[in-house]
């Protein structure tokens, strides 16, 4: 019964974040009523971004994909465990490299790095209560962190204006 009612918690959380998201993206897109928004997909601007950039983008797609494995798969065997840790490293690795990315905020930290201290903090918690046998605990850690340290900070850099914007969309 806490699974599914933390599902409807993960549903309803992602569901908000969306809509937020496509508020934000009305909102600026209103800006251009011309324009002729396009999908397109152009990988150039990722030579020259900053060494941080890179590495925070290829661990966080390392971490999404073995995220979404790790839920699909059984718990508790062996590949959960190697792929639990692969998922850990470079979860950690987007946390950390985060830090040196302050271009949304001119300079400065934003909310999403407050995302990324909570995935430095969760991560050990999460492997403290496995370490414990709490298998409640750490769900809730590992699953809370790839909800919200994936697929909601995830989905606010598809908003104009931003790179992934810029790789997959134009106007």
């Amino acid at each position: 019964m806490e699974l599914v009612r933390r599902r409807y918690v993960e549903v309803g959380v992602f569901a908000g974040a969306a809509i937020i998201f496509a508020l934000i993206w009305q909102g600026v897109l209103a800006d251009h009523p011309d324009a002729d928004l396009r999908f397109r997909v152009d990988f150039s601007p990722l030579l020259s971004i900053p060494i941080a950039l890179k590495i925070h983008i290829s661990s966080a797609l390392i971490a999404f994909f073995t995220g979404w494995w790790i839920l699909a798969g059984p718990k508790g065997t062996g590949m959960h465990k190697k792929l639990g840790w692969t998922w850990v490293i470079a979860m950690g690795s987007t946390a950390i490299s985060s830090f040196w990315l302050t271009g949304l905020n001119n300079g400065s930290f934003s909310w999403i790095h407050g995302l990324s201290a909570w995935t430095v903090v969760g991560l050990p918690m999460g492997i403290y209560a496995i370490r414990r046998k709490n298998v409640k605990k750490h769900a809730k850690h590992m699953t809370g962190m790839f909800f919200g340290g994936m697929i909601l900070a995830g989905l606010f850099t598809f908003l104009p204006g931003r790179l992934m914007w810029h790789l997959f969309f134009t106007i």
